[in-house]
């Protein structure tokens, strides 16, 4: 057996070797890219089409933040904008929720939201009242009917601890079960865990822009049914079939939603899906009514799943 000094330093000799002539290879074709610019869907592979879509998204933006406009309105009215990523999540500092918002203010966080996608204030402290009347400057609110309400009905408590992880885990879009779907939710974190914890953000804009252009077209008409099944075991407690039969007959078990969606206000298309929601065997054409074959479907959520969401 070889000295293993002696191994190391003839795959080292071997790896320096290799390197400068896949190097040389590279440098060629890159300088041929100066004079013929490789296009951004080149740049990337397929199992990798967010960085496509953010690029494309802030092109949309005008390569900015927030508009000009929105810009003047925060410094006009004392309001500063920590910004957490190119095309979504923005930090508002200076206004305190806890106070009644005049109808300016309020416009000009919803302007914000519809920028940024989501937005986020620090050390509010608010009472569960207090956040539902702020969710309430918004529009009327939904109560969620799946999970242990608050002392006010409008707020839903998540808990979690060393017995109970959390099941929220993956990439998400809510309440895509629901027949008229939420504008959004309004999350406030009271207790926080020594490490972890975090609440992560994917801009469902970009995931759209960045892919490819033969698989935007071969879903633009497509829908699929949307339910809350996982709600009716949660935690792994069946419930009683007189109960489950209730729940169905109150609230719409299986709804219709296309799997892109256009913002009613900011018109942008977006990739609307919930993997636990959605039955990912059947995605129909909404234009025709003419579903895809079961293997298909599946393969195409999957698909989506792999390309559009961060890894």
């Amino acid at each position: 057996m070889k000295d293993t000094a002696e191994t190391d330093a003839l795959y080292n000799t071997v790896a320096i070797d290799l390197a400068d002539k896949l190097h040389a290879i590279r440098k060629t074709a890159h300088a041929n890219q100066i004079t013929h610019p490789p296009s951004i869907d080149s740049l990337f592979p397929a199992f990798n089409r967010i960085p496509v879509g953010i690029v494309r998204e802030y092109e949309a933006m005008g390569h900015r933040a927030v508009s000009e406009a929105l810009d003047a309105q925060a410094e006009h009215h004392g309001v500063e904008f920590e910004h957490l990523a190119t095309t979504l999540g923005t930090v508002i500092h200076g206004i305190d929720l806890k106070n009644p918002l005049s109808p300016t203010m309020i416009a000009l966080i919803r302007q914000t939201l519809l920028e940024r996608k989501v937005i986020f204030f620090r050390d509010q402290g608010l009472s569960e009242d207090q956040q539902v009347a702020f969710g309430r400057c918004f529009g009327e609110l939904d109560a969620f009917p799946f999970g242990k309400p608050g002392e006010n009905p409008f707020i839903l408590e998540i808990l979690h601890n060393a017995y109970s992880p959390g099941t929220e885990n993956g990439w998400h879009t809510d309440v895509t079960w629901m027949q008229c779907p939420s504008l959004g939710s309004i999350a406030q974190c009271t207790v926080a865990p020594p490490y972890g914890g975090d609440t992560l953000f994917a801009d469902s804009h970009a995931a759209y822009h960045g892919l490819p252009t033969d698989l935007q077209e071969q879903i633009q008409n497509l829908s699929g049914i949307n339910d809350y099944r996982v709600f009716l075991n949660r935690g792994g407690v069946a419930m009683p079939e007189d109960l489950i039969k209730e729940v169905k007959a109150k609230i719409p078990f299986g709804v219709a939603h296309p799997l892109v969606r256009t913002h009613p206000e900011t018109q942008k298309l977006s990739l609307y899906l919930h993997g636990g929601f959605l039955r990912q065997d059947a995605l129909f054409n909404h234009e025709t009514g003419i579903s895809l074959p079961a293997a298909e479907s599946l393969a195409l959520v999957a698909e989506l799943a792999q390309t559009a969401q961060p890894p």
